[in-house]
C-alpha cells in the first residue's frame, strides 16, 4: 500500500465536475461514463486519460509513498489534521489549461507563490511516514535523465520534483503525441469551456492510499485548512 497527500478540490465545484467527466472517474463516487469530445471519439477520450483516471483529479503536494515500518494510515491521517491546522485557505483564482511536457494540465493562470510554500512545508512535514525508496521504485524515476538536482530530491525526499522543481499542476491527460496535441488541446478547451474562470480555492488537503501497487486511488481522509491565511496584506 502507498499513501499520497493531495489537494483534491471540493466535490461539488464545477472544476471538480467537469474534471471529472474528462478523466472518467470521481474520487467519491467511481467511474464517469466518458463522451466524445470536439474531434475526439469517447474512445479517444477514455485512452487519453487512462494514466490520470487511476489518481483522480488532483494536484499533488506530496507524491505517493510506502510507508515506513511502524507507521500506519491513523498516523498520518492524524499529521495530516496537525498540518491543516497549521496552514490557511490559498486562492489559486481562474485556471488555464497548459502543455506541461508531453501532457496537458490545468494550472493557476498567475503565479501562486503561497502554493509552493505549502507544497514545500508537505514535503517535509510527511516525510517522517516515508519508507526508503526501493531499487526498482528509484529506477521508474530513470534518474538518468534527471539533472543533478533532480536526482539528489529523488534520492534525499523520494522524488525529484520539489521545492524548486515543484510546479503546481491538475493533470488532465497522459502523454499526447505531437500530431495530436491541437485535437486534444482543443477538445479541453471545447469542455472545460468558461468553467475554468471559476475562482477556485486551494482550501483543504487530502490523504488518498493506493491499497496496491496499480489499483486506483483512494480518499482516505478530507482536511480543511483552517490555519492563518497564506496570503498576507499589503503593509
Amino acid at each position: 500500500m502507498r499513501v499520497a497527500i493531495y489537494f483534491t478540490p471540493a466535490v461539488d465545484h464545477p472544476i471538480t465536475q467537469a474534471a471529472n467527466d474528462w478523466i472518467g472517474r470521481d474520487l467519491s463516487d467511481g467511474p464517469v461514463q466518458q463522451k466524445a469530445v470536439g474531434a475526439l471519439s469517447a474512445e479517444e477520450v477514455r485512452a487519453i486519460t487512462e494514466a490520470p483516471r487511476r489518481y483522480g483529479f488532483h494536484a499533488t503536494l506530496k507524491p505517493p509513498f510506502s510507508l515506513v515500518d511502524g507507521a500506519s494510515e491513523e498516523d498520518v491521517d492524524q499529521a495530516l489534521r496537525n498540518f491543516c491546522a497549521e496552514h490557511g485557505v490559498i486562492e489559486l483564482g481562474p485556471l488555464e489549461i497548459r502543455a506541461i511536457g508531453p501532457f496537458f494540465a490545468l494550472v493557476p493562470q498567475n503565479d501562486v507563490p503561497e502554493v509552493r510554500a505549502l507544497a514545500d512545508a508537505a514535503v517535509e512535514a510527511f516525510e517522517p511516514f516515508r519508507a526508503p525508496l526501493s531499487d526498482e521504485d528509484r529506477a521508474r524515476r530513470r534518474p538518468e535523465e534527471l539533472t543533478e538536482r533532480q536526482r539528489d530530491y529523488l534520492d534525499r525526499w523520494g522524488y525529484p520534483y520539489v521545492f524548486d522543481e515543484f510546479r503546481f499542476h491538475m493533470t488532465l491527460t497522459g502523454p499526447v503525441s505531437g500530431e495530436r496535441r491541437s485535437i486534444v488541446e482543443g477538445a479541453l478547451h471545447q469542455h472545460f469551456g468558461s468553467v475554468i474562470e471559476t475562482s477556485l480555492a486551494l482550501d483543504g488537503v487530502s490523504l488518498l492510499t493506493e491499497p496496491e501497487r496499480g489499483a486506483f486511488f483512494q480518499v482516505h481522509a478530507r482536511c480543511n485548512l483552517r490555519g492563518p491565511s497564506e496570503r498576507k496584506p499589503n503593509t
